[in-house]
């Protein structure tokens, strides 16, 4: 089918690699200079578009979706998509494409590197060689083993899973809870059990989730008093699974020994907040799918999906509404 006259617009800049193979298939309509688009070009391109391609960068709900009354397909370069109305979508008989499954190492990976920083403190003992303390002989303190310790993982969905078998090559135990138990426990070596079992005995408590109404605040005071003394925290998911103020909390008083987190809540986090000014937490900026590799393959699997749509096939990577 010849999509040449099909007309794709992009949200923000795209990975090159996408926008050479979408400028040779339809007639794309993109913004590569990077910044915010100005409103006015926004609009007038989304009046025409029959396809979007989200960067991630917008709000996709009723109100620009009356703004679109071509449009027959959306992609977004990422897994999460709760910045997007399913529903809406779905009641205007608009498919939406994600990028599951292309990410899942790339995650898993920076995933594993918090829970063992979490333990070893690998950030603060940099910190500490670097303001010249070990110079000094200054001592910087005993950290924690992960061998022999449980880990409890919240969402034990493919990056769940991959980051299961991360935590195994350091001999941790792995415990899960999931909405529903998973069919292949045994193969994985995983144990099912419910949330709160899982918080009360998790030396390490991974949040893997999506983020929807119920898992809003998932991590809150209540649910921290069903934690050990001096549990770990590791948010890969969204960063308002996590109540801040009530984790700030715990990690001042020594419920929390140590946060460790690619998400927060708000997002970007301001440098002058309370979370950044403890000293038993590490941040990094919401990088965990950002690898070049990764990053490409997510944009190639976005442009498949709009192909996809475009040509009133079925999307590679379809959301489901719920």
């Amino acid at each position: 089918m010849d999509l040449k006259n099909c007309v794709v617009m992009a949200s923000g800049k795209m990975r090159q690699c996408a926008y050479d193979k979408l400028n040779s298939e339809v007639h794309l309509l993109g913004w590569q200079q990077g910044g915010r688009m100005p409103k006015e070009q926004f609009d007038a391109w989304l009046a025409e578009a029959e396809a979007l391609f989200s960067t991630g960068n917008i709000r996709i709900d009723e109100k620009l979706l009356a703004k679109a009354p071509k449009l027959k397909v959306i992609a977004q370069a990422s897994v999460g998509y709760d910045n997007i109305d399913i529903a809406a979508c779905a009641a205007r008989g608009i498919p939406v494409g994600n990028t599951p499954g292309v990410l899942v190492d790339a995650v898993a990976d920076l995933a594993y590197g918090l829970i063992i920083d979490s333990a070893r403190q690998i950030v603060k003992a940099h910190a500490h060689v670097k303001s010249g303390a070990w110079g000094e002989r200054k001592p910087f303190g005993l950290t924690t083993d992960l061998a022999g310790k449980t880990l409890g993982i919240i969402g034990m969905g493919d990056i769940g899973s991959a980051i299961a078998k991360r935590a195994q090559a350091s001999s941790m135990q792995v415990v899960y809870h999931n909405r529903h138990q998973r069919s292949d426990d045994a193969k994985l070596g995983v144990k099912y059990v419910s949330q709160d079992e899982l918080l009360a005995s998790a030396d390490f408590i991974l949040l893997a989730v999506t983020l929807n109404p119920s898992t809003k605040h998932l991590i809150n005071a209540e649910t921290i008093a069903k934690m050990k003394q001096g549990v770990r925290i590791i948010n890969i998911s969204r960063g308002a699974v996590v109540d801040t103020e009530a984790l700030c909390d715990a990690l001042e008083s020594g419920k929390v020994a140590y946060a460790a987190m690619d998400v927060t809540d708000p997002e970007p986090l301001p440098g002058e907040h309370r979370l950044l000014s403890l000293p038993n937490v590490t941040v990094t900026p919401h990088m965990a799918s950002a690898t070049t590799e990764t990053r490409d393959a997510m944009a190639l699997l976005t442009v498949d999906n709009i192909l996809a749509g475009l040509a009133d096939k079925p999307l590679p990577a379809e959301v489901k509404v719920k």
